[in-house]
């Protein structure tokens, strides 16, 4: 059972790292809509690409996700991203634990 265990470990690690980085992902697209960056920018461009369909996934499925021109979907977003690495990761991590 401990190959299962350093699977699942190894598993939370690589799930942790991709949710950081989309956590920055996120960040830095919040931070690029409150300046005027150029929109046809490749990387402004790639940022928004990797970003739209989950905020408009969010705006779809939660109505108070848009209070007038206010978009909270970035930050229920980071908040899920939070969630997903405070409760899943530690579990696996856990989970991996006690398979050793």
């Amino acid at each position: 059972m401990f190959v299962f265990g350093n699977f699942l470990s190894a598993a939370a690690a690589i799930l942790d790292q991709i949710l950081w980085l989309y956590n920055l992902v996120v960040f830095v697209a919040v931070v690029l809509s409150w300046v005027s960056a150029d929109p046809f920018n490749p990387i402004v461009r790639a940022l928004r690409s990797v970003t739209e369909p989950v905020f408009a996934w969010v705006r779809a499925r939660l109505p108070f996700a848009m209070l007038g021109m206010l978009d909270l979907s970035p930050m229920i977003v980071l908040f899920a991203i939070w969630f997903a690495r405070l409760f899943l990761v530690r579990s696996l991590l856990d989970l991996a634990q006690r398979l050793h």
